[in-house]
């Protein structure tokens, strides 16, 4: 048998030699790992504060101011505050009566004989017009109560009913002394007025030169005036005492309508 020792040997010192030789050198046909870069360091800092701005807003167009609403024209005044209307007297001693607004009525309390006192609506004229308006009585019977159309500075005409149940149209002039004189165009009786403490409804007609008068939805009378002719003016109504006191009467509405 052979003896392969001192061969084994021999290769094996071979082998040692390369290996020094090699690692001397570098080489390697394998490359080594490159080493992985550092993670940047991340420093937590806080968001600065969010300033609020106003949005921006159009510049405003320039208009011309709105014109003021026109006064109503057609309408029922339920007298739940007081409408601020002409209040005034043609007859009496102003200290004898008060005018007040409660619970939506025109309270008139009359203390004094011969005191004639108007409620006006004088945002508008009318020509041709009707009126309306109830009222109760709450006084001694002895009142009037009346519905005035196209009043102005020459005058109006005026429908009045006494509580007894007679009524009267009259033509309102005006003199030179700025006093209002009364003059009778009619007369007459009226049935459907309700006497005592009652509540009854008026209504007047201005149309053209005929007046017609109306008390609790029935005609009494259609009266041409072609004598004083006036053709415009403002409308309202009267509460007056005559004889005898005290007269309250309470209005619970006025309207305005077409005729």
């Amino acid at each position: 048998m052979k003896n392969f020792r001192p061969l084994f040997l021999f290769v094996a010192l071979l082998l040692l030699v390369g290996m020094a030789c090699s690692a001397l050198s570098g080489g390697g046909d394998t490359p080594s790992q490159p080493s992985q870069p550092e993670q940047p360091i991340q420093v937590e800092t806080e968001a600065p504060p969010a300033v609020e701005t106003e949005a921006p807003t159009a510049e405003p167009v320039q208009t011309e101011p709105p014109a003021p609403a026109a006064s109503e024209q057609y309408f029922t005044e339920e007298f739940d505050q007081d409408p601020a209307w002409d209040y005034f007297l043609t007859a009496g001693d102003e200290d004898k009566i008060t005018l007040t607004f409660e619970d939506s009525l025109a309270k008139f309390d009359i203390e004094d004989l011969d005191i004639y006192a108007y409620y006006m609506y004088e945002a508008q004229e009318y020509d041709n017009v009707r009126i309306d308006m109830r009222a109760e009585n709450r006084g001694k019977n002895n009142n009037n109560v009346s519905l005035v159309c196209r009043a102005s500075e020459k005058g109006w005409y005026e429908f009045s009913t006494e509580g007894g149940g007679l009524w009267y149209l009259y033509a309102v002039t005006i003199n030179d002394s700025k006093e209002a004189v009364y003059k009778r165009i009619d007369k007459g009786g009226a049935q459907s007025l309700k006497q005592g403490k009652e509540t009854n409804e008026y209504g007047m007609v201005c149309e053209d030169n005929e007046i017609t008068l109306i008390i609790n939805g029935k005609e009494l009378k259609k009266i041409n005036d072609k004598d004083y002719s006036f053709d415009s003016g403002y409308v309202g109504f009267n509460i007056s005492s005559l004889n005898v006191t005290p007269i309250i009467v309470n209005v619970d509405w006025f309207k305005i309508s077409e005729p």
